[in-house]
């Protein structure tokens, strides 16, 4: 059984990612993590809150022709394939944590810095090659540590001005909903391992009231980047809490 704290938790936390068209992973495994949930479930969890946060913001996305098909495939492909590499990888529970920890801080630095793409480069030709290599580098990492890649995809396409900010978001959502679906099938696939499905039920309904108020709300009002922010602050957070607690076991 869900403690009732942790579903509040994870609706707030699905109602910010979501606004910013991210699914929230990286926080609900920080969350999990601290009540000592069993350590290959902490991933599963994770991935399928993903989904469910980021699947209505996508459509949603797609619906109002935020996403270019052409730039984001490779991306996506790429990413697909190598989030379910990664996630087939057998990882010792002190070696995920310590990675989850660094990659988070990384991320919350990307995130706390990150600028709004004021003139995006809307004439970069697409690069198949530099796509896909961006897309499988992010995939394996998040295929290993449980989340969607987004918090990381994000501000590199920011920083490489690739599109407007809004599509950026656009991307990062779908990229999100692919590497989380080829993460929990590389995960089933390589060690099956039993789930509380009381708990998970409780929490997938728990992200989905979060998730889509924020995607709705989102996509239209917030600013995106005092929401990135914030979400940069919660990410940092949680990498910091997540290394120290484990570096010393």
């Amino acid at each position: 059984m869900a403690h009732p704290e942790i579903l509040l938790w994870f609706c707030i936390i699905a109602f910010i990612y979501a606004s910013v068209g991210f699914g929230g992973g990286s926080s609900y495994i920080a969350i999990l993590a601290l009540y000592s949930l069993p350590f290959k479930e902490l991933r599963l969890i994770a991935l399928i809150c993903n989904i469910i946060v980021v699947a209505g913001g996508t459509i949603l996305f797609i619906q109002h022709k935020e996403i270019k098909w052409r730039k984001v495939i490779p991306l996506v492909i790429s990413g697909l394939i190598m989030s379910f590499l990664g996630a087939q990888l057998k990882l010792s529970e002190k070696f995920f944590f310590v990675l989850l920890g660094c990659s988070l801080i990384i991320a919350g630095i990307l995130l706390c810095f990150e600028r709004k793409t004021s003139q995006p480069d809307l004439e970069m030709k697409t690069k198949p090659l530099r796509e896909s290599i961006l897309g499988g580098s992010i995939g394996l990492l998040s295929g290993m540590v449980g989340i969607g890649g987004g918090i990381f995809l994000s501000p590199l396409l920011n920083l490489m001005k690739w599109d407007t900010s809004k599509k950026i978001a656009a991307t990062a959502s779908l990229f999100i909903l692919v590497n989380s679906i080829g993460g929990i099938t590389g995960q089933l696939q390589s060690d099956p391992f039993p789930v509380d499905y009381n708990r998970l039920w409780m929490m997938a309904l728990a992200v989905f009231i979060g998730g889509q108020a924020g995607s709705r709300i989102g996509i239209f009002k917030l600013n995106q980047q005092v929401i990135k922010k914030l979400t940069g602050v919660l990410v940092l957070a949680a990498g910091i809490e997540i290394l120290l607690r484990h570096l010393h076991n």
